[in-house]
């Protein structure tokens, strides 16, 4: 109920909102000349009898009142979707840059997405981490933790840690603590998120 009374409300306002531009002079020149083919000739044989000349303004001004709220419709369609952009364009550049490493895998560990920050823990390039099994960047006895770190969240829902001890870079082997979520963007718990920063040691 409350949805339609807010739709309803949202109507009557892009209502008003038109008819305030038609008066003022300020509708989208969009909103002029548009009219369909078919609606001309209606208009044209209504105002041509002087008994259905007042029904042809009436029907005049509907069509483009009507027309100017499509045009305002669009107008926010393309302004969101400008916006949209603009917040994506941001967050990727946020999880790109982090200093922290973000991974994004599923349930057996396969990499689907990380982060510069992730990818020079591991010492390996940003481009090498998507498809890999993150158990194989890992020490052998490490890589039990993290596994079951993964397959124990999704199936709690409760977030968890461990430290597990990369494979070795240029830079040698590294602990790191390795925190687990949920993704949100998985309702379906099929995807985890894994938050990954060097350590002094293990535990």
């Amino acid at each position: 109920m409350p949805s339609t009374i807010n739709e309803s409300n949202a109507s009557i306002q892009l209502r008003v909102k038109a008819e305030a531009q038609l008066q003022a002079g300020t509708a989208p020149a969009a909103s002029h000349g548009s009219m369909g083919v078919d609606a001309l000739r209606l208009l044209h044989r209504l105002s041509s009898n002087p008994d259905n000349a007042e029904d042809a303004l009436k029907l005049l001004h509907e069509l483009q009142v009507h027309q100017v709220e499509l045009d305002l419709q669009n107008e926010e369609i393309a302004a969101n979707e400008r916006a949209l952009v603009e917040d994506l364009s941001l967050y990727r550049t946020l999880f790109d840059s982090a200093p922290l490493g973000y991974l994004l895998v599923d349930l057996e560990g396969t990499v689907i997405q990380g982060n510069f920050a992730a990818a020079e823990l591991f010492g390996i390039g940003r481009d090498e981490l998507e498809g890999l099994s993150i158990d194989t960047l890992l020490l052998a006895e490490s890589r039990p933790k993290l596994l079951g770190l993964l397959q124990q969240v999704a199936q709690s829902g409760a977030r968890g840690s461990c430290v597990a001890e990369t494979a070795g870079s240029t830079q040698g082997a590294r602990h790191m603590q390795c925190l687990a979520s949920l993704s949100p963007l998985s309702p379906e718990r099929k995807h985890i998120l894994l938050v990954c920063r060097e350590c002094a040691n293990a535990e």
